[in-house]
């Protein structure tokens, strides 16, 4: 897979030549099939090659319908195969991910259109896959047991039969199971507290498969942000326990919804912090051969370790809304986290003589010290709580701590920006005010290319934008009401947070008028298979959380687009630490951030150039005339 799309000529540069041949796509390859020329995609064109010929970042910054998927796929199928190293492409979430290896989306088109055989694989996050251990757990359970049996009993045969492991294949991903709610998928899916390690079904396990089949794709490697920051911020301790990066070696990075990154980024930096997951590993010490000052060292930490998850109950006060709890760092916690640190430190240096020894399984002891060493680094941040975000989160009966730094600048720095590679940002939505700014900040770049270029689409003729300034839900429900019997359905409503989506759930099942129209709620089942759905009924409504952005519906299907509230950031602690170092909070951190969320939401009603309809914008802050006069500049 390393022939080139064109004659390639040694004597001159490779990227001029990959240029020139994007180009001739543009002008006249495709168009011969039935597209159309943009003068908007062919200068996006040009901006790329400079980024791909410099190995620079630039903010690529193109409008809904400029056809940017297809040019920054070509410059990096191009130059994969020019480096002979696959391009990693970056989608927001999974929706976006499915959305753009559909059969009849963007790289399907390109593989047809121009008679390429393009190599693109799925390397999905590892919440996508079934956990064996848990779904053993979830079979044997009361609730949804049948259901959980059923699909264990659906699995390959090489799942139950670990001989017939000749011949295997990718299997347990999240999207064959679309029927499932996000609820049940839980029960089931991969989280972070799985030992992954030490797991006997490891080999057998989907998550493991599939990395062997995307690790050898010779063009493209689809993931989410998630999964590339995570890729990022392991690959060092991956390495240390003999592991495979998450992500091969690459040739170049598109972050497709770039303006989302630094979120995914701050999620992959996250530490959290179990008192059971704990004590489960460091016992494993005791089944060895050690001496007593160790065993009673890791005993006292045991009972320390508790005592600090105690404390943080005790201390902590619930988040209304969420099963979050806040506290506050006082010198009492930090002496007993101190402590525990400190017991911890004991633990590692009397490893390294146990090591010495040879009385402890190699390999058990290296995951210790990593879990060990891992927990050190969470801890540390407590000493320095101008860095530190944190928060305990409810799971069932346990306490989780959850520990984030402040700040992804530097790590971004060094493991993305310094690789010395493109890195291309592609949205609708990357400037403010046409400035670019604002990301350059939160992500910590000083050098980078940037252009803007907007939409072909006529949007005072195809679009109507109307405000509403209410705050009550019950005014809202009565106004919904209005805007779907209008419409016909054929509606997204767009809400800001899964608890504004489910108090307007239980309002439309309590008001009539509401049963004559089919809803589709983000939750109830697999995303794309709900996007699915939603588009083949055109009369149903569509309600979600996350698809401000990527959603590509053209057509009557969606011909309204509903606000619910403007999309201000969450009342969580990563903004409200950032609105705590700002010096206009509302100016810098929250407006920001509402505008290029609302930005994305608006393109999701306009698709095609036949596309007709009208976007109803609710919320109370549009009472207040700063925020209608932002809103305003940023209305097509």
């Amino acid at each position: 897979m390393t022939t080139y799309p064109f004659t390639f000529d040694p004597s001159r540069p490779f990227m001029q030549q990959a240029s020139d041949w994007i180009a001739d796509v543009f002008y006249e390859i495709l168009p011969e099939a039935g597209f159309e020329v943009r003068d908007e995609q062919i200068y996006m064109a040009f901006q790329l090659e400079r980024a791909y010929a410099e190995k620079k970042t630039i903010f690529a910054e193109a409008g809904v319908g400029t056809g940017k998927t297809l040019v920054y796929l070509l410059y990096a199928i191009a130059y994969a195969r020019y480096t002979r190293k696959p391009a990693i492409i970056a989608c927001a979430d999974e929706s976006l991910i499915e959305q753009l290896v559909k059969p009849e989306g963007d790289i399907a088109k390109l593989a047809r259109h121009l008679e390429l055989t393009i190599d693109a694989r799925m390397g999905k996050s590892q919440d996508q896959y079934i956990c064996l251990n848990k779904l053993d757990d979830a079979r044997t359970g009361l609730e949804d047991g049948e259901l959980y049996r059923e699909i264990y009993e659906g699995l390959p045969e090489f799942v139950h039969f670990p001989e017939t492991m000749q011949s295997f294949h990718p299997y347990g991903n999240r999207k064959d199971y679309p029927q499932l709610s996000d609820g049940q998928w839980n029960k089931l899916g991969w989280d972070v507290f799985q030992d992954c390690l030490v797991c006997s079904q490891r080999h057998r396990c989907g998550q493991t498969i599939s990395r062997d089949h995307y690790r050898r794709a010779a063009d493209l490697i689809i993931c989410s942000h998630d999964f590339y920051m995570e890729h990022i911020w392991t690959f060092e301790s991956r390495k240390r326990e003999g592991q495979l990066p998450l992500l091969p070696e690459h040739s170049s990075v598109v972050f497709d919804e770039g303006h989302l990154l630094e979120t995914a980024a701050q999620n992959a930096l996250t530490y959290q912090l179990k008192h059971t997951l704990y004590e489960s590993i460091i016992v494993r010490l005791l089944e060895g051969e050690i001496r007593e000052s160790l065993a009673v060292t890791i005993e006292d930490s045991i009972m320390q370790s508790e005592k600090v998850f105690l404390l943080l109950e005790q201390m902590s006060l619930p988040v209304p809304g969420s099963n979050r709890r806040k506290f506050e760092v006082n010198d009492g916690l930090l002496r007993e986290i101190n402590r525990f640190g400190d017991m911890l430190s004991t633990i590692e240096e009397e490893l390294v003589f146990e090591g010495g020894l040879f009385t402890l399984d190699d390999y058990q002891l290296k995951i210790v010290e990593e879990h060990l060493e891992m927990m050190q680094k969470a801890l540390a941040l407590f000493r320095q709580p101008d860095k530190l975000i944190s928060w305990v989160r409810e799971d069932g009966d346990e306490l989780t701590l959850v520990i984030m730094p402040k700040g992804v600048k530097e790590i971004m720095a060094e493991r993305v920006f310094a690789k010395q590679m493109p890195v291309v940002f592609s949205s609708a939505t990357l400037s403010v005010q046409g400035s670019f700014g604002y990301m350059a900040e939160i992500l910590g770049l000083e050098d980078y290319l940037s252009f803007s270029v907007a939409s072909p689409y006529d949007y005072a003729e195809q679009m109507k934008n109307v405000l509403y300034p209410v705050e009550k839900p019950g005014e809202k429900i009565k106004l919904a009401l209005d805007f779907l019997q209008e419409s016909g359905g054929r509606a997204l409503i767009l809400f800001p947070s899964q608890e504004e989506l489910e108090q307007f759930r239980k309002g439309a099942a309590q008001t009539a008028g509401f049963e004559q129209f089919r809803f589709l709620y983000e939750g109830s089942a697999e995303i794309s298979h709900l996007i699915s759905l939603f588009q083949n009924d055109e009369a149903s409504v569509l309600c979600a959380v996350t698809l401000w952005e990527g959603l590509d519906i053209p057509g009557p299907s969606l011909s309204h687009v509903i606000i619910w509230s403007l999309p201000f950031p969450p009342d969580d602690p990563l903004f409200a630490s950032r609105r705590a170092e700002a010096a206009d909070a509302f100016a810098e951190v929250d407006m920001p951030y509402m505008l290029l969320r609302l930005r994305q939401g608006i393109g999701r009603l306009i698709r095609s150039r036949e596309d007709q309809g009208t976007v109803s914008i609710m919320g109370a802050e549009l009472k207040e005339e700063r925020v209608r006069e932002q809103i305003s500049k940023i209305l097509p």
